[in-house]
């Protein structure tokens, strides 16, 4: 076997870092995690984390940006794949991640970094920069499929978009806290409001 290239040692690190941060994160949550953890998990030393990424908070806004990137991935097949009005909320539908076990401890780590994080703009900029890189693009799919399906939102997609994604959060955060809410259920029904189904007629 061929060694790897310095440029391709310094990837596997980056993305083995990267899963061990994610699962120190998902397992710890945010607050818990401490770099020696997160290192020892992925069979580095802590300096590693600071040579990568700065820091917890740096290699924390990574795995975010990697997740918000799947996402994204998955959304644009669903959407692609969307036939009707139907299959379109489905392919939007947060169900799935709202009642999942995974989720809500990812939900609450996300809260415990948002607020160590919210007055310090060296931490806070970035993920804010990734979210709107994520509404951004979410606009623009909706856009080219809300006009191939014959959907007219409610609103305006751009506050659409924000609307939704405060809501879908605070329901995750709520039934992280009280798993007796149907979380899935109101997220459904919202989605069916702002998103309503072509009208019939000619």
């Amino acid at each position: 076997m061929s060694r790897m290239t310095r440029a391709q040692q310094q990837e596997r690190t980056h993305d083995q870092l990267l899963d061990g941060g994610r699962a120190v994160f998902l397992r710890r949550g945010f607050l818990a995690a401490t770099v020696e953890e997160i290192a020892a998990e992925a069979g580095y030393t802590r300096g590693a984390i600071y040579k990568h990424f700065g820091g917890k908070e740096g290699l924390w806004q990574a795995v975010v940006a990697v997740r918000v990137d799947e996402h994204l991935e998955r959304l644009r097949s669903a959407l692609d794949r969307a036939g009707g009005h139907g299959e379109l909320l489905a392919a939007l539908d947060p169900s799935a991640v709202l009642v999942d076990s995974d989720a809500a401890r990812w939900t609450a780590a996300s809260v415990e970094f948002l607020a160590a994080v919210a007055g310090d703009p060296r931490h806070a900029d970035p993920v804010a920069a990734v979210q709107r890189r994520f509404d951004e693009e979410l606009v623009r799919l909706l856009t080219r499929h809300c006009a191939r399906l014959g959907i007219r939102p409610a609103l305006p997609l751009p506050r659409l978009v924000t609307a939704l994604d405060a809501l879908f959060g605070g329901l995750a955060v709520r039934r992280a806290v009280d798993p007796t809410i149907d979380a899935a259920t109101i997220a459904a029904d919202m989605l069916a409001l702002v998103l309503p189904p072509p009208d019939p007629s000619p």
